[in-house]
């Protein structure tokens, strides 16, 4: 690789992390540790390594120790796992004191794990970003083998976006109150992707997120085909958001419409999907090992992203928005329920919690919301925790015995 293309790549990059302002996230890293950072495109994982750069400079360390390589430079294209050495020798023709290097979007090199097993064996500080799940697999770990800490990012949570926005999260005023309001609504339409709070046009960046996963993440890295089959399976799942889908009936949705396409590829393209953080999915917790994998709920990791599909459908985006803050929170160990007794939205296990959600209380599907957790309630042996989130309402209902809690969704994203 030409020193020269990389030494200019570094520069530049510079350049961008000294003029960016950063808004501070919930997000710890340890400051000695090497990192493999992953999560959706455009969700802050730069952001978070040019704090970490700002600090060092902070720190007393100097602009040349710094070697930051965004791999999306289309200047790098053509680079290959060879010329990493060359990363190297440019960091020490740059300063012969220790040297931070900062790799982002790494997977797009093949064997990037080899590059950075060795630098980690030779005691380098090295933090890598990527936006493909895969790097979070077992596998990766294993060849890491312990080398790296991982730490998954995704779009603002609603306390980073009122942070982001400037909005006081505990609002007294008048105004204060409006202008709180005013964030949730917006946040719960248009998502929490860092820069969109920056356009006016908001539907219109989502839609440029969403095109370059789409084309970038799913269908330039998977050589897919039949890019139209794709788009009509995506939007087909989003029509599924609150409901359990097999995979045969998703088949049966695109090949009904007029795409050749087998289950197999279906359920290679979900798989896409997920590795590109686009989507995640839930299994039963209660079904047999084969239905667990074969019937999920699938839903967007972003408000924003799934509102791109919809029309007006409050009552999805609710409970998607819910599925993202605890998927963050308990990830695989996260479930819905659907049996001949209940169906419940999510499961926690290990809290003993069975949530529901509604968009209101008078809506029509509230009091089959409350009957079902009743009665998932009375079929279990444990004592359960009930909770019912909807929008705007904060109360607890006693009914026939048992006791559920309402949560408003501006105090669950609290």
């Amino acid at each position: 690789m030409n020193h020269d293309i990389l030494k200019r790549v570094i520069y530049d990059q510079h350049e961008v992390i000294r003029n960016t302002i950063i808004v501070n996230r919930d997000i710890f890293l340890e400051t000695n540790g090497n990192y493999v950072i992953v999560g959706p495109r455009r969700a802050g994982k730069s952001t978070i390594l040019y704090k970490r750069v700002q600090d060092l400079i902070a720190s007393g360390v100097s602009w040349n120790q710094i070697i930051y390589i965004n791999f999306d430079d289309e200047r790098l294209v053509g680079f290959s796992s060879s010329d990493f050495e060359d990363i190297i020798t440019v960091s020490q023709e740059m300063s012969g004191e220790k040297h931070y290097y900062f790799f982002d979007e790494i997977q797009n090199i093949d064997n990037w794990e080899l590059f950075a097993i060795r630098v980690a064996n030779q005691g380098l500080k090295v933090d890598i970003t990527g936006s493909n799940a895969k790097m979070l697999s077992k596998d990766i770990e294993k060849t890491l083998g312990g080398r790296y800490l991982t730490k998954e990012v995704y779009p603002y949570s609603f306390k980073e976006y009122l942070r982001a926005i400037k909005v006081k999260s505990n609002p007294i005023s008048t105004k204060e109150i409006a202008e709180f309001n005013n964030a949730l609504e917006q946040y719960f339409v248009n998502g929490g992707f860092p820069e969109s709070i920056n356009f006016t046009n908001k539907r219109e960046y989502l839609s440029n997120i969403y095109l370059k996963v789409l084309y970038g993440d799913i269908v330039v890295r998977n050589s897919i085909r039949n890019e139209n089959g794709l788009k009509l399976l995506i939007s087909k799942i989003a029509e599924t958001v609150k409901t359990d889908v097999s995979y045969t009936r998703l088949t049966n949705a695109v090949t009904g419409i007029g795409y050749k396409i087998s289950k197999d590829i279906i359920i290679n393209y979900c798989g896409y999907c997920e590795d590109a953080f686009l989507l995640f999915s839930l299994e039963n917790y209660y079904s047999a090992f084969v239905d667990k994998k074969s019937k999920l709920k699938f839903y967007f990791i972003d408000n924003g992203i799934l509102n791109l599909f919809l029309d007006d459908k409050k009552s999805s985006l609710i409970e998607n928005i819910v599925a993202i803050q605890l998927h963050k929170q308990f990830k695989d160990k996260l479930y819905y329920v659907k049996n001949d007794k209940a169906e419940i939205d999510f499961y926690i296990p290990e809290e003993k919690n069975a949530i529901q959600v509604a968009y209101r209380l008078d809506d029509s599907d509230s009091d089959r919301e409350i009957e079902s957790l009743m009665n998932f309630a009375k079929a279990s042996k444990e004592k359960l925790k009930l909770t019912l989130i909807t929008f705007d309402e904060d109360k607890i209902i006693e009914k026939n015995g048992y006791q559920i809690n309402v949560i408003s969704l501006k105090n669950f994203l609290s």
